[in-house]
């Protein structure tokens, strides 16, 4: 009992310094410019305007980089989660020789740095001809988050005991309506999870974006804010604006499927 008001403030005291940034971001963003650079700084704008996320809105191509970024990170959580599902059911279902060692194998990709392959990334995917499309980003971030993807599904099928498989199987059913209608279902919070992280990756990722796309019209949301730093005057409110509009989506996707990301890393983590 007496360890449980240290707790509290060291809970309030992390909470404050995670979320302080976000609060000055949003703050920033509802003030005018005059009162961006006041001495002192005010934490609550004296009066809130929306006039940094109109003129996001209207004079940049913000709402195309948004649209860009929507569908590049929904391909690639569908085409991650459907590779990592099929290769994690593999791994577990089926057995065969060097079954671990491709799982080993699997793993040790995830330890290279992106930036380490840049180069090579670039040079492949100019061969095959897709530079400058959003079908090069899909496929960057599918390679990255996959590994990962796939031993979390990984440790959740083999969670699933197999007799439940084997009695959809003996009721009649064929290999791909038990896994739709048994596997898949009780490995919901895995793929959430999965989900969840992959999402995040392809929406804030800056490097392979910046290297692969040079169109203004296929540009993703961080290289195309990146934009509004070279400009001759460097306009804080709506850059700031620009960042709250980022934020938003992840952060809403996240509370609302929080509980089953905790689930899922939770239950992921411990086999059986």
């Amino acid at each position: 009992m007496t360890r449980r008001p240290g707790l509290y403030v060291g809970g309030v005291t992390l909470l404050t310094l995670g979320a302080f940034p976000l609060f000055w971001m949003l703050s920033t963003a509802l003030k005018r410019s005059d009162e961006i650079f006041a001495t002192p700084p005010r934490l609550v704008p004296a009066h809130p305007t929306l006039e940094n996320f109109w003129r996001l809105l209207t004079e940049t191509n913000f709402v195309v980089f948004f649209k860009n970024s929507v569908l590049v990170s929904a391909a690639t959580v569908a085409l991650t989660l459907t590779v990592s599902a099929l290769g994690a059911y593999a791994l577990t279902r089926y057995r065969f020789c060097g079954r671990d060692t491709v799982a080993g194998l699997i793993l040790l990709t995830y330890m290279f740095a992106p930036i380490m392959i840049i180069i090579p990334f670039y040079i492949l995917v100019k061969q095959l001809g897709i530079v400058n499309t959003r079908l090069a980003l899909v496929l960057s971030y599918t390679t990255f988050c996959l590994p990962f993807c796939l031993w979390l599904l990984r440790s959740f099928f083999e969670s699933i005991p197999l007799e439940l498989e084997e009695a959809a199987l003996v009721d009649g059913a064929n290999r791909r309506r038990a896994v739709w209608h048994v596997v898949l279902p009780l490995a919901l919070p895995g793929l959430i999870a999965a989900a969840i992280f992959t999402f995040i990756l392809a929406w804030n990722d800056f490097l392979f974006a910046l290297v692969l796309i040079t169109s203004d019209e296929i540009k993703t949301l961080p290289v195309g804010v990146n934009d509004l730093f070279n400009a001759t005057i460097v306009d804080w409110g709506m850059i700031m604006a620009a960042g709250v509009m980022i934020t938003a989506p992840a952060v809403m996707f996240f509370v609302a499927v929080q509980r089953h990301l905790v689930q899922g890393w939770g239950a992921g983590g411990v086999k059986g």
